[in-house]
């Protein structure tokens, strides 16, 4: 497969059809499809071409290959040709259908498309076909290869002989940001049939094994998303061929799942797999991405989907802060350390401030607008020292801090150096438990002489009632129920990072287990 994805389509010389692209009098690379160069130093006034299944792409990177410019079509339909002009940073797709190119034009006008970090521009050519020398076999084996999900019956016979495992091991670089196995399963799904997915943890590093039903799908998938970005400049996939042909599953929880065994347990101190999905994920493992309005890009359906989930907030929302206005506070209860612990849960918190005129109401600044979103949605609506509070954004971009010699009361505390983030350092487990706020709680770091009579009395004592308790099998993690969501958070805010002798600090988070 190296040598394919270098194949410059229809850029040889001498063929009268391309010289009427590549000619920068015609109308190939004009006004009407664009900049002639890709290049923003001249701005020229753009005529919108009516819809056609030829699509005009701008702006691509210097070393950009044609697999990365067809991967940019294949969610959306089959692509039948493509041109490149990589002088001009240019190139030219053509959909099946112009329904197809529709489709994928009034996507990327709502989400800009980016190759290799670069954002890059989409619209309709003025040409309704790509009139280019198509002898070239090796790049037409490679179309139908990338194409071989959305047909079937295409033949790759190139692919097969590369991929000789339907296993794929994948690296997430740069994780700000929580990946979960759902999520993965959203990703690459659109490329063929998920069988098993199993996550973990090595070397710092989040990892998984993912294996495909065919070998195809797998070096499919591998040619459309290695070194792409899940989200918005983090979370960067890195995808190898595994030395493994079979994954063994034996639980399906948020850490492993086998679709074609819905009926696999749980394992113990996991989360189970909800009855439901389960038998809709066993039928087909690749129908909940359809049924999501929208879900035609399997990056973004990934980040739609996650969100949807609650598991974390859509990054680069425009005009958002990272300032939340937390309102209808318990004014005679809350502080800003107390703030600081259960936001803390959704983001790192870097300020607090109490307003001095109005007590009932802070300003918190997360590390970025994502966090601040991440914890107005699970937080907004929530009970806390008796009172329902109100979580928006704030039309702050950060919280200022008391002038120098200034006594505010306390009510103003800087955060941003504090030990206690969650989140700092990347790819931590902390991304993997990112949950609502619920009455159950998971508790870690717990020291070996702590018995559950212990835990039960601490967290009894923070004024609710303990209804459920369950050690794990090491002792050092344990599920704790509590009566209500509301006597949950105030346990959390007591009691996350209460010293428990010696140099050890009990861990608390909420979970999305019942005991």
């Amino acid at each position: 497969m190296d040598g394919i994805t270098d194949v410059a389509v229809g850029v040889k010389r001498g063929s009268d059809e391309l010289s009427m692209y590549e000619n920068s009098n015609s109308g190939m690379s004009g006004v009407s499809d664009g900049v002639s160069n890709g290049s923003d130093s001249k701005k020229f006034r753009v005529e919108e071409a009516p819809p056609s299944r030829v699509i005009h792409i701008r702006k691509l990177p210097n070393e950009v290959t044609d697999a990365e410019v067809i991967a940019l079509g294949l969610p959306f339909g089959k692509v039948t040709n493509i041109l490149t002009l990589k002088g001009k940073n240019q190139a030219f797709l053509e959909m099946g259908t112009e329904e197809v190119a529709i489709t994928m034009v009034n996507y990327y006008n709502t989400i800009t498309p980016h190759i290799r970090n670069i954002p890059i521009f989409i619209q309709y050519s003025n040409h309704k076909e790509l009139k280019t020398n198509s002898t070239n076999q090796r790049t037409q084996a490679m179309l139908q290869a990338m194409s071989a999900v959305h047909s079937p019956s295409s033949e790759a016979p190139e692919v097969v002989s590369v991929a000789s495992s339907p296993v794929l091991r994948i690296i997430i670089d740069n994780m700000f940001y929580p990946v979960t196995l759902d999520v993965l399963q959203q990703i690459f799904s659109k490329f063929g049939t998920v069988m098993k997915i199993i996550t973990f943890t090595k070397n710092n590093q989040f990892q998984a094994l993912l294996q495909y039903s065919d070998p195809v799908n797998a070096q499919h998938a591998k040619l459309a998303l290695d070194g792409q970005n899940i989200y918005n400049a983090c979370c960067t996939l890195r995808i190898d061929f595994s030395k493994l042909v079979n994954l063994n599953v034996k639980y399906n929880n948020d850490k492993s799942r086998d679709y074609t065994r819905p009926e696999l347990p749980a394992g113990d101190g996991q989360p189970s797999l909800d009855p439901t999905l389960a038998v809709a994920l066993g039928k087909d493992s690749s129908s909940l991405l359809g049924k999501i309005p929208g879900a035609l890009s399997p990056l973004s359906a990934a980040a739609a989907v996650a969100a949807a989930a609650g598991r974390v907030a859509l990054p680069g929302q425009p005009g958002s802060s990272g300032v939340l206005l937390a309102s209808n506070l318990n004014e005679e209860m809350v502080t800003p350390q107390s703030l600081f612990t259960l936001f803390g849960v959704y983001g790192d918190v870097q300020r607090v401030k109490i307003l001095y005129n109005k007590k009932d109401s802070a300003l918190i600044q997360m590390f970025d607008a994502s966090q601040a979103q991440l914890a107005m949605s699970h937080l907004n609506g929530q009970k806390m020292y008796g009172k329902i509070i109100r979580v928006t954004l704030s039309k702050h971009q950060t919280v200022a801090l008391p002038r120098d010699g200034l006594d505010d009361q306390g009510l103003t505390k800087d955060y941003a150096n504090s030990p206690l983030h969650r989140f700092k350092k990347p790819g931590s487990k902390n991304f993997q438990n990112i949950f609502p706020p619920s009455a159950t709680l998971h508790l870690s770091n717990i020291p070996q002489n702590v018995s559950e009579e212990d835990l039960r009395l601490l967290f009894s004592n923070t004024g609710g009632a303990v209804t459920a308790f369950k050690f794990f099998q090491d002792r050092k993690m344990a599920l704790i129920q509590m009566s209500t969501v509301e006597e949950a958070i105030q346990a959390l805010i007591d009691l996350h990072n209460y010293s428990m002798g010696g140099s050890q600090h009990l861990k608390v988070s909420f979970s999305k287990s019942t005991i």
